[in-house]
């Protein structure tokens, strides 16, 4: 029930804080695009935070023509993650979730890509929608700031958590078989 009322009300700021957004920044600039992708990743990060899934859908699995991530890398993913690193933002998150080399922290670090990934497809949809109603009433070369920062901001952070979560999962895997192994 507590997390049921929590849910309900992280919701309702959020839905007042879109509203006071878009009712004081007019949407069809980039300081709306900017200002609605970090509140969307505070509101929807504080939701997900909140509903503590375990995330196990079949979603999270990776499929047979993502193997080895080459779509990812045809696709720029080396070339964004570069630009992380080159930004500073690399260095923020691995502050927040640091990359140790034991199980338990590769095992919170497979969870972070899955909710991670979760976080950056919600905001991409809620976005989108923002970004069609812009396109129809603004125009849609007015739409194009949303449209652009929803591809950097969401989308390449959806690939990037595909393209890593094979490789997190190989680790978390190796170090559990290390950890069951006697040592003489």
């Amino acid at each position: 029930m507590k997390k049921t009322f929590t849910l309900i009300l992280i919701t309702i700021f959020s839905i007042a804080a879109i509203y006071a957004l878009v009712r004081y920044v007019r949407m069809d600039g980039f300081a709306f695009a900017w200002a609605l992708s970090f509140l969307l990743m505070l509101c929807v990060s504080v939701f997900t935070e909140a509903l503590k899934s375990p995330l196990t859908s079949a979603y999270y699995e990776q499929k047979e023509w993502e193997r080895k991530g080459k779509i990812y890398e045809s696709l720029g993913i080396n070339f964004f993650r570069k630009l992380l690193v080159w930004s500073g933002w690399e260095k923020v998150i691995r502050k927040s979730f640091p990359i140790e080399n034991n199980t338990s922290a590769l095992t919170k670090l497979y969870y972070q890509t899955k909710k991670g990934e979760l976080d950056h497809l919600i905001i991409l949809l809620i976005v989108l929608g923002f970004n069609i109603f812009v396109a129809f009433s603004f125009g849609v070369v007015k739409s194009l700031w949303l449209l652009g920062l929803n591809v950097f901001m969401n989308l390449y952070p959806i690939f990037l958590q595909r393209y890593n979560r094979p490789r997190v999962e190989r680790a978390m895997n190796l170090s559990k078989r290390r950890q069951h192994i006697p040592v003489c």
